[in-house]
């Protein structure tokens, strides 16, 4: 038995010039990487809409409040605290963020007499309230006199709590928590000090107390 093929059995090799009937392979590879690619710059392109589209419709609700005397109107995302509502829409940048949790003091405010921190006080929840900050206290060129106390004691050294320790020794000497060192100590607990002037702090709001 012949172990050789006939001619008809074996397809004659496609030459240089010649075409096939079907798409080569290489062509069904490329054209199935544009496929992909198209694919995945559409998704992308969709992600990137309904991300945008979220941040459109974010809710935001008009606000009027009293920030250190004035009456101010803004319109703001509901979710912005007082501490961005006055740093990066009044550009009122003396209140500090410092942990922006609430455990460190730094951006005390005073909210209609009281005490606050202001990181954790939604914006949207103060319709005519009343705010003041460390930019209100001082009449002009003439310091509030704890701010004065301040300086007298030389009651800070980096600086950066400073607007939150005075704001809220205004609080407590207004709510009568200044009778002793300890109690001072005890109503100013809130607010942290890194640099460790605790003893001069507690010193100028006693002073302060005491000329009131």
């Amino acid at each position: 038995m012949s172990s050789e093929l006939s001619d008809s059995a074996v397809s004659p090799p496609t030459g240089a010039g010649e075409s096939t009937s079907g798409p080569s392979r290489r062509t069904v590879i490329a054209t199935g990487a544009a496929v992909g690619g198209v694919m995945v710059a559409g998704g992308t392109f969709l992600a990137d809409a309904e991300e945008a589209a979220a941040t459109v419709a974010a809710p935001s609700s008009r606000v009027s409040l009293t920030v250190n005397g004035t009456r101010r109107t803004v319109t703001v995302d509901n979710r912005t605290s007082l501490l961005d509502l006055l740093r990066e829409h009044l550009e009122l940048t003396g209140s500090k963020k410092g942990c922006n949790a609430g455990a460190c003091g730094a951006c005390t405010v005073l909210i209609d007499g009281q005490r606050v921190n202001s990181c954790l006080t939604l914006a949207v929840r103060l319709e005519g309230a009343e705010v003041t900050t460390i930019e209100g206290l001082a009449k002009g060129d003439k310091l509030h006199p704890l701010q004065q106390a301040f300086v007298d004691e030389d009651a800070f050294q980096c600086g950066y709590c400073t607007p939150g320790q005075i704001m809220s020794g205004v609080g407590c000497i207004q709510e009568g928590h200044t009778s002793s060192p300890e109690e001072i100590r005890e109503y100013m607990s809130g607010n942290v000090c890194r640099c460790g002037c605790y003893v001069k702090i507690v010193r100028a709001v006693e002073q302060t107390a005491a000329r009131k």
